[in-house]
């Protein structure tokens, strides 16, 4: 059995405990078990998971956050950056779905994060352990 950590980025807490139960659902269905850790924004998100990396407490990882589109350049900075580490982290061969949210309203967010409707938490775990499966068959 593996151990995932999933990152959360608490903002918007309603939509976040949608998208943990979407991944803590894809995780346990897996055979596998989950802990949650929160931080304060999505930019924070990347270096939680580089230091819980380096612990070796976990296999893989899943990012947890809702950033929706302001009146502000700051969209795009924390959308951008907060993907770009994530992408360096996995390049690195950490097993990490990204279930940050980058949406323009809340509706839309809410429909993503709803696990009967699109299920992005799900989805994010998904990728997580599909990127573990493969760190497991290359002896990683």
């Amino acid at each position: 059995m593996a151990k995932f950590l999933i990152v959360e980025a608490r903002f918007y807490a309603q939509l976040n405990d949608m998208l943990i139960a979407g991944a803590k659902a894809a995780i346990e269905a897996a055979g596998h078990e989950a802990d949650v850790l929160t931080v304060p924004g999505a930019l924070e998100v990347p270096g939680a998971i580089g230091l819980a990396a380096e612990s070796g407490d976990y296999d893989g990882f899943v990012a947890i956050g809702v950033v929706i589109r302001g009146e502000t350049y700051h969209f795009e900075i924390v959308a951008g950056e907060s993907a770009r580490a994530i992408m360096a982290l996995t390049m690195d061969g950490i097993p990490i779905g990204n279930g940050i949210l980058t949406v323009e309203n809340e509706a839309q967010a809410l429909v993503r994060a709803d696990s009967n409707q699109k299920d992005k938490g799900g989805e994010a775990a998904k990728a997580a352990l599909a990127l573990y499966d493969l760190a497991v068959r290359f002896d990683r």
